[in-house]
Parts: C-alpha cells; structure tokens; sequence
C-alpha cells in the first residue's frame, strides 16, 4: 500500500461529493445561506483558521492571542491611552489593552493634561448617542446616515458593554435642541474597534432630514427565538442579519459560515462575508486573497483612505516580518498529468525534492518531499525512519534523476522528525520532517535553486473542485520506472469515506480526476500536493500518502493534510519561517 496516491474520482462524486453529508436539522431561512457543519466549531473573530490576526496578535492552536508589547514592530507612531499614558507605538498600546482593557486609544501623540474622549447616551432624550472628540468644545450628536451595527458595537464597547449594541435607529422625535443642531458627527468603524475614537470621525453639515443615532447597548442575555441566530457570544440577532458582511453579532460568528453573502457584500472562497468596502483597498482580507486579486479589482478605483487608525494598522502590518515562499520563477503553460504525465520545466516545481536511501541499491528516488523553507522538507512518516537517518540523501533543484546537473545540490540530513501519532498500519498521521545538515554555519544554501513552498495553516483555504498540482519522479502507469520530474492537475474532493471505508481518517485529504488518467503512483510518497491562491502563491495542501492501484477510476488519491499540522509544524520549525500571516 505504500504507492503513491490516486488522483482520480468516480463521475459525480466531485460535487455531490464521495462521502454522504448528514446535517442536522435547521431552520428553513438558514439554509440558503448558513453552514451548519461550519456553526458547530463557535468560530469568531479571534479565530484564526476563519480570519487573519490582527498586527499585535498572533495565531496560536487556531486562536488569535495577544503579543506582548516588545514584540511589535518599533517603527510607528507615538500614541496616547485613555489613561494618560504614553506608547511608543499603536501596536504596543492595543498589545497593552488586551491586558489592561481600560488602557484604550485616546489619540496620536504624545499625552496632554486634561485630554479626554467621551461617549455617552442621554437616556433622557431618546439615548441619543453623544460623543466629544479630543480637541472639540462640547460634545455632538451622530449622524445616522451610513451609521451600521459595525459603529453601533463599538459604541458600546467604549461604554464597557462588552457584548456590544442591542440595537440603533435613526430618531427624529427627539428635543428641540437635538432637532435644530445645525451639524452632527459622521462615524465609520471596521467594527472589531474598542473605541471610537479609533475609528474615522469628521464634523457634517445636519441636513433637515437627517436622523440622529439612537443607541441600546446589549445587557441582559436572552433566549434566542427560533427566527434567529445564535452568535457565539450568545447575542441573538435576526436570521436575516447573517451573511451581510457587516458584524450584527460584534464577534463576527455571523459572517464566518456562510454558504453565500446577502446584497452588498463579497463572498471568500471559505465562506466568509465581508463587506463590499472591503474589497480592493489593498489589504488582503480573504484567507486565499481573491478580494484583492487582478480580476476582482480589474478597474476599480481605490477608495480614499480615511484618518483614522485604520491607516495604522494596516503600515503595521507592512512593517511584520515577511516570508517569501511558493512564487514560482517559471512561467508555467497548462499541460495535463502525471501517471503518464507532463515533464516538469526549469523552476516550476522549485519545492520538490527527492530522497534517496542510501542503503537500497537499486533505487534513484526512493521518495519525494517538498521544501518549506530553511534547512527543512516535508514528507511522508512511512518513507523515512528516524534511525536510518545517516542513510537518507535529498536532492534539491533536480529535474532528470539519472542526468548530472550543476544546478542540483544534494544533502544529508541532521535529523528526521516523525510525527507522534503516527500509525503505519492506518497512515493516520502520516506525516514528518527532515532537517538538511548545513554548512558550518548551519545554512543550507538552497535559495539559489529552490523556492519554499507556504505552509496553510486554515483547513479552509482551499475547498472542493479546488484545481491543484502533485508532481514526483514515481512509477508510470504500467509500473515503469521514470527518471525525469512529471506533474498533473488534479481536483480536490471533499473525502473519500465512502470509496475508501473505514481507512478514510480524519487530517487526511482527497484528490484526483474523474477517469483516473491524472494520478500519483509507487515513488511519489511524500511528495507534495501544491494548491494556488488568488496570487498564484503555492501552498503544500498536501503530502502524498496512500491509495490503491495507480490511475485508476475510483481509487482517487489519499494524502495528509497539511493545514491540520501547522501547529505541529511551526512547533519544530521558527513558525516566522513557514508563516506569510497571523506570525
């Protein structure tokens, strides 16, 4: 059983999909739009698998917690906290906050005497909404118009109502000194702010006809009616509210698991709903980028940017470290397979490497793998023992296994790390990592002819009908040895329980093509399965595990899924060297 895996799939199976879906019983408005199997993991904001982490937080285990202060970036703007002190930064005064939350952001700048930022309601007069900006004389009313639930939770939020707004509404019917302001404050927020005052504020001119905002923040928890929705911060909200992109709920649980988004908002690939604003402002806010990518943005006008601190977070986050892996330096032309495949061109699979016993004569490429950047390879458990270790050499930058190249550089290895729960007899867990042996100085020199690939670390970046690649230099069809490096497209499946009973385990992922014509095969252990995002940046989706027979229609390909071992990953290998975000 230690072939390499099957890329094919029977005829209908890609979208009816190879196991059958059992769901529990839903509301009949929620099923045009929510995931129920989604809504079961409580996902939020802070969960990292669903959204990126904000500059001073990092993902740990699938969570968004806070970084110390020190582990910003020092390059920044001096701000002041709602308690008169002084930080160097912006990302050290909310890495602060997450501590202290009464430590919340006042204004840029140095500190002054006497500065204050105030939110009230007057409850007398309709809780009308009032706010004083640092710097104003008095405080002023809110303009209803463009005012959303985004703004209304961080209001209240700034008035220590941590489950944020019940609900807002424009109100007219209010006290003749309310209804003859001649100007009210205009307020837009992301909507996961703690304060106002972060969010972008300008003085307008009151039309007659403008309405003032009415706020009622959420205090007492309730029962949820079965018309609505359950967020995860037990808020409940109109079922009709889900979906829209903006965040009823204040903790975004009702935008993370959605099937499609209403009116006015863009849909992520992993089903998420954000709002249309979002889209095409330069910041990446899908796991997989495609609110950014050339298509979607082709001849949209960036927005102009506000003057909050908005701005500021977003050069934070220019100032994180940066990884670059999976930018191929080849242009590559699409071509079809693998088992009987396509011969892979110079620089288009700069990741794969190939490792040789040493021991076993008779064999070239004993296995593949794939490199994940600095001295380290990903591959299969069952190719490699980790008392063998002395035995093993990879290949890096090699295309014919049989023609002396320059270009290729070979390396043994400093240790061999295999993954824990790895069970040989199920390839559950069939996963594991190789460290090259350095120069003296402990580098491996691989930049020049090779390129890592990114490590995902969300099991929701790519999804199934997701085309991808599996490249390796193992057996033909016919089990014919090969000695040049071939690819092939494949499909990805949602799982493979049902052709594959009772073998087809959790963290395992599924690929192939209808007929079996694009397939791995005996050789192409450990290799990797390489998804694109919106940029066409690769990520390692997959390891080549297991499967039965080679190209062959129902018998697709089984391999280990890569994006539930990031956490394993990054335990042994500098998480800043495999992750392009939330690091």
């Amino acid at each position: 059983m230690m072939r390499m895996l099957p890329i094919c799939l029977v005829f209908l199976c890609l979208f009816c999909l190879c196991g059958s879906e059992v769901k529990p019983a839903q509301p009949a408005e929620q099923d045009g739009y929510l995931i129920e199997e989604c809504l079961t993991y409580q996902y939020t904001h802070k969960s990292c698998k669903k959204v990126f982490c904000h500059p001073w937080e990092r993902c740990v285990e699938g969570k968004c917690l806070c970084k110390l202060p020190y582990q910003c970036p020092k390059n920044g703007s001096a701000v002041c906290s709602a308690g008169g002190k002084n930080f160097r930064t912006y990302c050290q005064l909310k890495s602060y906050e997450c501590q202290q939350p009464k430590a919340k952001f006042l204004h840029r700048g140095t500190c002054k005497p006497k500065e204050t930022f105030s939110v009230s309601l007057d409850h007398e007069d309709s809780s009308l909404l009032r706010v004083k900006p640092v710097n104003h004389k008095e405080d002023s009313f809110v303009c209803a118009s463009e005012w959303t639930m985004n703004e209304a939770n961080v209001a209240c939020r700034h008035l220590g109502f941590e489950l944020g707004a019940e609900y807002y509404q424009a109100t007219s019917s209010i006290t003749e000194s309310a209804l003859n302001s001649l100007n009210c404050l205009q307020i837009s927020c992301r909507g996961l702010e703690t304060s106002l005052a972060e969010c972008h504020i300008e003085m307008k001119s009151r039309d007659s006809n403008e309405g003032l905002v009415s706020l009622q923040c959420h205090e007492n928890l309730r029962v949820c009616s079965d018309g609505e929705f359950h967020c995860v911060n037990k808020k409940c909200i109109s079922l009709n509210k889900t979906c829209d992109g903006i965040n009823d709920c204040g903790d975004l649980s009702d935008e993370l698991c959605c099937r499609e988004c209403r009116e006015n908002s863009f849909h992520c690939r992993s089903n998420i709903c954000i709002p249309n604003k979002s889209v095409c402002n330069k910041e990446i806010d899908c796991l997989t980028g495609e609110d950014e990518a050339g298509v979607t943005c082709a001849g949209k006008e960036e927005g102009a940017e506000n003057d909050s601190m908005d701005k500021e977070r977003k050069r934070i986050k220019t100032l994180l470290p940066q990884v670059h892996c999976g930018v191929r330096n080849h242009t590559v032309t699409r071509r079809k397979r693998i088992v009987g495949g396509e011969i892979a061109g110079k620089g288009e699979f700069p990741w794969q490497v190939a490792i040789k016993d040493t021991s076993n004569e008779g064999s070239t490429v004993y296995c593949g793998g794939v490199y994940i950047g600095g001295c380290w390879v990903l591959t299969a458990a069952h190719c490699v023992r980790a008392n063998r270790v002395h035995l093993y050499l990879v290949w890096v930058g090699m295309l014919n296994t049989i023609a002396y190249d320059k270009e290729t550089n070979t390396f043994k290895l400093n240790q061999v790390i295999i993954h824990e729960n790895y069970n040989a007899s199920t390839y559950e867990n069939d996963i594991a990592l190789l460290e090259l042996k350095g120069s003296g100085l402990g580098e491996c020199s691989l930049e020049d002819n090779s390129i890592p690939a990114c490590v995902p670390w969300s099991e929701y970046m790519f999804k199934t009908g997701d085309r991808c690649k599996i490249s390796g230099w193992g057996l033909e069809k016919d089990y014919t040895k090969q000695f040049i490096l071939k690819w092939g497209n494949v499909n990805l499946f949602h799982n493979c329980s049902e052709l594959y009973p009772g073998r087809f385990l959790k963290k395992m992922a599924c690929a192939g093509t209808y007929d079996g014509s694009t397939d791995s095969c005996k050789g192409d252990s450990g290799g990797p399965l390489v998804c694109f995002d919106a940029e066409d940046v690769a990520y390692v989706w997959g390891i080549v595990s297991w499967g039965e027979n080679c190209g062959e229609a129902g018998h697709p390909g089984v391999y280990t899924q890569v994006a539930s071992y990031y956490d394993w990953i990054s335990h042994h290998v500098s998480r800043g060297l495999i992750s392009r975000y939330n690091i």
